[in-house]
């Protein structure tokens, strides 16, 4: 897979007008940047594109979602000058934002770099409207995608551009994460232990089937541990938890090795204030809500993780934004941290729990997409993906 499509470092960038895709999608409050992980995450890019000495480096992103066709000016909400603001930061120089860059001869300030606004506010953005990709192609010579949490969507700023542009490439930050999966799910260091948390199996039905072919043990929080207990015999109580598909846990449960919980913390009440009761799987009771794992599957847990070769997580093993049910995931993130073994993790929840327990530094990948990592590692075709293969393939 990551052979299949050029990669901006084998492109020559001197003197030509380069236009990358990056991901800003970035948290927003009172104007400012809340969190700016994206934006720091895209610097070596853009410094590497600079040091080439280009012609023109041109930045473009969405933010949130916009009413597609409505001028920015009408949706302030969602522009990218906060994110313009704080790259002039970052890079020590300033980054003018475009807004009229469509027309038909757009008039670009001189400056070493500019962030195009918005670009889910353009009319075909989101049906990747050939037209709209032609005119992000003619601002440039190279495009580098390098937004992977955007590759698994067919945009005209994603696979559109891509397919126009005279030159396009993936950029260092997409092709590390395309590495880091590949490594992960194409020839991983046995054993491989997957670790899937989260609400509902109905959620990552189809990553669980995926896992359950490629994982030497397959170890699930959450929601989705609940449906898996009560599969195995156990009550759950009034846990969150899928009766329908008790089923298909039972299938899966033939195919791989799931170490189940065999003690959880229980509370009365979904709420941060709650107490946490220790019981064993066997000992719920019909007014239980399961929120974390207990100290016993903990320590399983942390056994089986230090003795694999390769983990792959997504998910928490509990609702850990409550401090009294956190103790599963921390345990959890930092037997993952401690672990010799290379581990690749991704999704909202799992970024955030590896960020609160400051662990990031022991985990050896650690994507920035959501739903394409979702997708990824299920093993589909990503639009922007398959758009680049497909240009490096008729070079």
């Amino acid at each position: 897979m990551t052979d299949s499509f050029l990669r901006m470092e084998q492109v020559e960038l001197a003197g030509r007008r380069v236009l990358i895709r990056e991901d800003f999608n970035v948290p927003l409050a009172a104007g400012e940047v809340v969190n700016d992980s994206r934006i720091r995450a895209a610097l070596p890019t853009i410094e590497a594109v600079l040091a080439a000495n280009p012609a023109r480096l041109l930045l473009m992103s969405h933010l949130g979602r916009p009413v597609e066709g409505e001028p920015i000016a009408s949706q302030g909400e969602f522009s990218l000058a906060p994110v313009a603001a704080r790259l002039s930061q970052w890079l020590g120089t300033e980054v003018p934002l475009l807004v009229d860059y469509l027309d038909a001869d757009p008039v670009l300030p001189d400056a070493r770099v500019c962030l195009l606004e918005n670009v889910r506010v353009n009319r075909g953005e989101k049906s990747a409207d050939s037209g709209l990709a032609a005119s992000y192609a003619a601002l440039c010579d190279v495009f580098v995608m390098d937004a992977f949490g955007t590759a698994h969507r067919a945009q005209a700023s994603t696979s559109g551009v891509a397919r126009i542009a005279e030159t396009a490439c993936a950029g260092p930050l997409l092709s590390r994460e395309l590495d880091a999966i590949a490594q992960a799910m194409s020839e991983p260091a046995r054993p491989l232990l997957a670790i899937v948390g989260g609400a509902k199996v109905s959620g990552k039905l189809e990553l669980l089937r995926n896992l359950s072919g490629l994982a030497d043990y397959l170890l699930v929080g959450g929601g989705i541990a609940n449906t898996f207990l009560l599969a195995a015999g156990h009550p759950v109580g009034r846990s969150l938890c899928e009766t329908e598909l008790v089923g298909i846990a039972r299938e899966l449960m033939d195919k791989v090795d799931i170490p189940l919980p065999v003690d959880v913390r229980v509370a009365g009440e979904f709420s941060a204030a709650a107490p946490a009761t220790v019981k064993a799987v066997h000992e719920v009771d019909a007014d239980d809500l399961i929120l974390d794992i207990g100290p016993e599957s903990v320590r399983r847990n942390a056994g089986l993780i230090a003795a694999m070769g390769t983990i792959l997580w997504n998910g928490p093993m509990g609702v850990f934004e409550f401090p009294a049910f956190a103790a599963g995931t921390e345990s959890l993130a930092r037997a993952v941290a401690r672990s010799p073994a290379f581990s690749l993790a991704g999704g909202g929840e799992t970024v955030t729990a590896i960020e609160r327990f400051d662990v990031a530094d022991g985990v050896s990948f650690m994507s920035t997409g959501g739903g394409a990592f979702l997708e990824a590692v299920q093993g589909a075709t990503l639009p922007a993906i398959a758009a680049l293969a497909e240009r490096a393939n008729i070079r």
